[in-house]
């Protein structure tokens, strides 16, 4: 308990809120277990406390991590050594290149023992067998985390990762403009009614009608989906199902209130207007949050995604986790440092250390994170979100969805209509093996 008083206490101390980084979605395709695999883990041996590994003789560990977080990094691996004896080196690689890394460095014997990397990188890196299995810390970890957290770090039914941090989008909104967070884009509708002119450039509601990940909830929130199982299974595409052309519609009739063709709306352009308050409302990711803050202040305001159809909003959603290396020499140490990194305690430092969104479900109703009303808008979405599929057929969804996106918003073309053809593109390109 002495780790959780002082790590508590650090977690009580203010600190900077910087923007997390986008996931990216580059997976390639599924291979078989290559042979050689470094097979040291150890089932769990007691070790002063229960659940935990007896770490090897004379481990020490490497741990690769994000310039922008590794302010908590450094915090966590220094209790980490106090508790455990265990020596921790730090080296800044970006969490969106560990896996490309990892690739050549873990069979070299030279990568790092724990890495961290979004989710949707997470097939290339369990397929290749670059990882080991969260097993020793499986049900403590599905215990403590959401079940989407825990859903974008498994993969072929197996629990790879140990969650740490959540990303999606909600809605940002200018507090002098809008006095309530609109709760359904019926609400959104009828308040933009009264604010956007064209003529002025001034919008009741921006986001980039054009991009698929940002127009999910159009597709999800009414029943639609992109694969079934839980977006593992590339045979059944939901993309064109009566749920999603519901939500299309919806999407379909706010081009009403936002005259603007899809092209013509970019993250500069929408970034402009709304710190300038002539965007009143924007859809948007905790990328921006720095930004934001810095120019509405205590303006700014953060909710969940408005009601599609009269159901809950269900975005994109991201996890970082950490990972242990198959390669590692100390498979043991390393993934009781994942365990201890990834903790309540250390979510909640993390929190303090970066803004970063707690998976921990117990760190989601701590009064830091429920007091913190910019964090708290966004885990209310995230608790209502979908991971985004990690199988490598993601990559041949875009393209397809975006064009018919466009469609709909720029030429009026049939929600119904567009959605068919995307689908039928969607299934052209995974039977060909291309992705766009």
């Amino acid at each position: 308990m002495e780790f959780k008083k002082k790590l508590l206490a650090l977690v009580a101390v203010s600190s900077l809120s910087v923007s997390m980084a986008a996931c990216s979605a580059t997976n390639k395709p599924e291979a078989e277990t290559p042979s050689g695999t470094n097979n040291n883990a150890q089932a769990p041996a007691a070790a002063g406390e229960a659940g935990a590994l007896t770490p090897e003789e004379g481990a020490k560990l490497v741990i690769w991590e994000s310039k922008d977080e590794r302010v908590f990094t450094d915090e966590i691996a220094k209790l980490f050594t106090e508790k455990y004896n265990i020596p921790v080196q730090i080296d800044e690689i970006a969490p969106t290149d560990q896996v490309t890394r990892l690739t050549n460095d873990g069979p070299a014997g030279v990568g790092a023992d724990v890495v961290v990397f979004p989710h949707d990188h997470l097939g290339r890196a369990a397929s290749a067998q670059l990882i080991l299995p969260n097993d020793s810390y499986a049900e403590e970890t599905k215990k403590n985390n959401t079940d989407n957290a825990i859903q974008a770090v498994t993969f072929n039914n197996t629990l790879y990762g140990f969650p740490r941090a959540a990303e999606t989008y909600a809605l940002y909104y200018n507090k002098e403009l809008v006095k309530e967070a609109p709760k359904s884009f019926e609400d959104v509708i009828a308040f933009s009614k009264t604010f956007t002119n064209k003529d002025k450039n001034k919008f009741g509601i921006m986001w980039e009608t054009g991009n698929t990940y940002f127009n999910y909830p159009f597709i999800a929130s009414t029943g639609g989906y992109l694969f079934g199982k839980n977006g593992t299974d590339k045979t059944d595409i939901g993309l064109n199902s009566e749920g999603a052309i519901a939500g299309m519609k919806v999407y379909s009739s706010l081009r009403e209130i936002l005259p603007v063709k899809s092209g013509d709306i970019n993250p500069d352009i929408k970034r402009g207007l709304f710190t300038a308050g002539d965007v009143a409302m924007d859809i948007n990711g905790p990328w921006e949050l720095a930004g934001y803050k810095k120019a509405l202040g205590d303006k700014l305001g953060i909710a969940p995604i408005p009601t599609v159809g009269g159901k809950p909003a269900v975005s994109f959603s991201g996890v970082k986790a950490w990972y242990v290396n198959s390669f590692s020499k100390y498979p043991n140490a390393a993934k009781l440092f994942a365990n201890f990194a990834s903790s309540k305690e250390a979510q909640l430092l993390l929190h303090k250390k970066v803004g970063a969104i707690p998976t921990n479900k117990e760190a989601q109703e701590d009064q830091q994170i429920k007091n913190d009303p910019i964090i708290s808008g966004f885990v209310a979405q995230f608790k209502n979100s979908q991971p985004m599929p990690s199988i490598p057929e993601m990559d041949s969804v875009w393209n397809p969805l975006d064009s018919a996106l466009t469609e709909v918003w720029n030429n009026g073309k049939d929600p119904k209509e567009a959605l068919d053809t995307a689908a039928t593109r969607l299934k052209e390109l995974i039977s060909s093996g291309k992705k766009q």
